[in-house]
């Protein structure tokens, strides 16, 4: 268990609804659909979708990021994923893993447990149980990044859903060299929108920001002291 999953859960009830097309773009075709990931048997007919709080919060940080970057738009890579979804991209992750190592299949039970724990450093557990869901399961996380002037992907210095330090979204603060600095610059501009409008940022990915879950809590727990909040948002 993941020290996020103990924050209790009060489910609010609140929608789930699409994330509106006028304000955003959206990574299409879906990475995880072209797979063959499973959304057909879930409440949503795609990843684009989150609780209405969300969505409106999400509303006030693209228009942040316009006050001084006007023709920036925030890009969906992903938000909502039911566990089923979670389940495939976890075997999916792994495999790759286990091949780029030269594994042999089916792979061994030491083997497999080293594999799966360098997995769940960036995936969550695909949970069944309504105490600990993974946080896009919620419909209150997602996975973002920034679209520049000419509507084009905006290099952050690594790819979403890349398995590396390089995805921690600090990982670049200390560096004295120029490019680097300004994948740094770029993350700050996505996190800060975010931040303001409410969310929080995953500590080991830069792209991944939730408002309302269990981790969303926790974070806010650790960053203000004297504060206690619980999760609104459960699995959907």
């Amino acid at each position: 268990m993941k020290p996020y999953q103990q924050i209790a859960i009060d489910e609010c009830g609140e929608p789930l609804v699409p994330i509106p097309p006028e304000h955003f773009s959206f990574e299409l075709p879906h990475p995880y659909q072209k797979l063959g990931a499973p959304y057909h048997n879930s409440k949503a007919d795609s990843p684009y979708y989150l609780r209405q709080g969300v969505v409106d919060s999400l509303i006030a940080a693209q228009m942040q990021i316009q006050q001084t970057h006007p023709n920036w738009k925030i890009l969906i890579f992903d938000a909502y994923r039911p566990v089923e979804v979670q389940q495939f991209m976890v075997d999916y992750t792994f495999n790759q893993i286990a091949v780029a190592q030269g594994c042999e299949f089916p792979v061994s039970e030491d083997k497999r447990q080293v594999i799966i724990e360098h997995v769940y450093q960036f995936w969550a557990v695909p949970s069944m149980d309504r105490a600990t869901p993974p946080p896009h399961s919620t419909g209150a996380a997602l996975d973002v990044t920034l679209l520049d002037d000419n509507n084009l992907p905006i290099d952050m210095g690594s790819q979403i859903d890349e398995i590396s330090e390089r995805s921690y979204p600090d990982y670049f603060g200390n560096s004295n060299d120029p490019q680097t600095q300004e994948y740094h610059h770029r993350r700050q501009i996505l996190k800060d929108a975010m931040i303001a409008a409410g969310f929080q940022q995953h500590p080991n990915e830069w792209w991944h920001f939730c408002l309302g879950d269990q981790m969303w809590a926790w974070l806010t727990n650790h960053n203000n002291s004297d504060s206690q909040f619980f999760a609104r948002y459960g699995r959907y």
